[in-house]
């Protein structure tokens, strides 16, 4: 699917966004996220903020977290797989951000796969450095997570300023 990147739109997840979000999660992860936790983020975690992307009407990507006071813990970020590797998850990543900081969240945390390269270098591009490992953090084959810290530059985000 070829996709023209100023046609794109963000908005908050809603309940009627679950069908089409579990269908990417179950292409994205080994151990995707089930409907009950979704509506729970949803309907009962005063900290959560998910975000969809859209493009001509339909969801083709979605991220979460949770912010506390300052800080924004990015749960999920997910592409769906017939348009990744186009730089769809750089723009969701960046809306993430700037969705943190409306918020009031100064600085942004993640775990990701030791293994997962790809996903290391994006979050680089937008800030994130290294800072610990969580060992065996990952049940679905004890794999350890690399903790990242990215502070988030408010002014950049504010006016759009993506990084390339």
């Amino acid at each position: 699917m070829a996709v023209n990147k100023d046609m794109l739109a963000y908005r908050a997840m809603a309940e009627s966004d679950i069908p089409a979000i579990l269908a990417i999660e179950q292409e994205a992860f080994s151990s995707p996220w089930t409907e009950e936790a979704f509506v729970n983020e949803l309907k009962n975690n005063m900290f959560a903020r998910y975000v969809v992307m859209e493009y001509g009407g339909e969801l083709i990507g979605y991220g979460g977290m949770w912010i506390i006071m300052d800080e924004a813990h990015v749960t999920n970020i997910a592409i769906r797989s017939d348009v990744r590797g186009i730089g769809l998850g750089n723009r969701l990543l960046g809306q993430l951000q700037r969705t943190a900081v409306f918020y009031g969240a100064a600085r942004m945390t993640l775990e990701v796969r030791v293994s997962n390269e790809h996903a290391q270098r994006l979050y680089r591009k937008h800030g994130f450095q290294p800072s610990g490992v969580r060992p065996r953090y990952y049940s679905d084959n004890d794999e350890d997570a690399l903790i990242m810290w990215a502070e988030l530059d408010a002014d950049r985000l504010r006016t759009g300023g993506e990084r390339t």
